[in-house]
């Protein structure tokens, strides 16, 4: 599958409306790998950006996420009464969902999509046989050498190195704060002494220097997410584009105030009120703070947003992907 692109140079899958049917498009129309992301989607929806892509006609993959356990009960209520109180609103507290997984799997069977990669855990043997008899890349995001061996046990064609640079959630199979913290390139080279099918590195990668030293270091591939953040085609809003292209914030940091689960974003003011009191509950805090998200997006009050960004986020270019595609390439010595 990834000797079919011509660079070794994926889109990472950005849930949450940044990564369109356009901006994968063009990755891949521009030899990438581009990924739609199916995480916080209804099936219907995902179906309609797999028939678009199907009818473009160039590579692509889609990212699912593996459902977390039902959670134990937490005290969710203290957050959301806290919440409440500072934003003078009313929040609704979700009933658990495993984000209609059932659903995606059968779309992706049904479609034959070129690749699938999932995060926050890895399927069972039978369902990664199941899609790769549909002749299904499956691809299993892992954060450390031992989530890797598991994945190629399970019998996944390659694996997604996150490194702890990187923006967005931690990929890791369990909602931990135990998070491996090595430079990413130091955890290919363990990762490469563990596994023997395909190493995709991610993780702060923005620039073409970056590409080559990973591809030297024996990465099969690099996925970036933040470096396209900023194209024409991605669906960040504007606030979100404007707070990175004008590097209105100085630093990102790891949070779970925002969802429940630790993600990398741009460091700002809810991230500081709320990190002390924050459950470990994923995704039912991403729903519980999504009308304040909502609502700091009407105000543009980009201090109670949350911005995913990777650590090399002051090195983001806006372009299109065409022109940032070329400027990867040559950068790396790739062409």
């Amino acid at each position: 599958m990834l000797e079919k692109c011509k660079y070794p140079i994926i889109q990472a899958p950005m849930a949450g409306g940044i990564s369109t049917v356009a901006l994968a498009a063009a990755v891949s129309k521009n030899g990438g790998l581009g990924f739609l992301a199916a995480g916080y989607k209804t099936a219907g929806a995902l179906e309609k950006e797999i028939l678009e892509m199907e009818q473009i006609g160039v590579l692509y993959g889609v990212n699912v996420f593996v459902p977390s356990k039902e959670p134990v009960e937490q005290d969710v209520g203290t957050y959301k009464t806290l919440l409440e109180k500072d934003w003078d609103m009313e929040l609704e507290l979700p009933a658990w969902s495993d984000d209609e997984w059932q659903q995606k799997l059968t779309l992706l069977k049904r479609y034959k999509v070129p690749a699938a990669s999932f995060t926050f855990g890895c399927p069972n043997k039978e369902i990664i046989k199941d899609l790769q008899e549909q002749g299904i890349y499956i691809i299993i995001t892992v954060t450390d050498a031992n989530e890797a061996r598991l994945a190629q046990q399970a019998g996944a064609d390659a694996v997604c190195l996150q490194g702890i640079e990187a923006g967005g959630h931690r990929g890791s199979f369990e909602n931990s704060d135990l998070q491996e913290s090595r430079p990413l390139i130091d955890l290919l080279r363990e990762v490469r002494k563990t596994v023997e099918i395909p190493v995709i590195t991610a993780g702060g990668i923005m620039e073409g220097w970056q590409i080559a030293e990973l591809i030297q270091a024996g990465a099969a591939a690099v996925q970036l997410g933040t470096a396209f953040i900023c194209c024409e085609e991605s669906g960040a809003n504007q606030l979100y584009k404007r707070a990175l292209i004008e590097r209105q914030f100085t630093s990102t940091k790891l949070t779970r105030t925002f969802t429940g689960r630790l993600a990398r974003g741009l460091e700002n003011d809810f991230m500081h009120r709320y990190e002390a009191v924050a459950p470990a509950v994923y995704p039912t805090l991403h729903f519980l703070t999504q009308s304040i998200r909502k609502k700091a997006l009407a105000s543009e009050n980009t201090q109670a947003m949350s911005m995913w960004a990777g650590e090399g986020f002051q090195r983001v270019r806006a372009m299109p992907v065409k022109e940032l595609m070329e400027k990867l390439v040559a950068e790396a010595s790739l062409s």
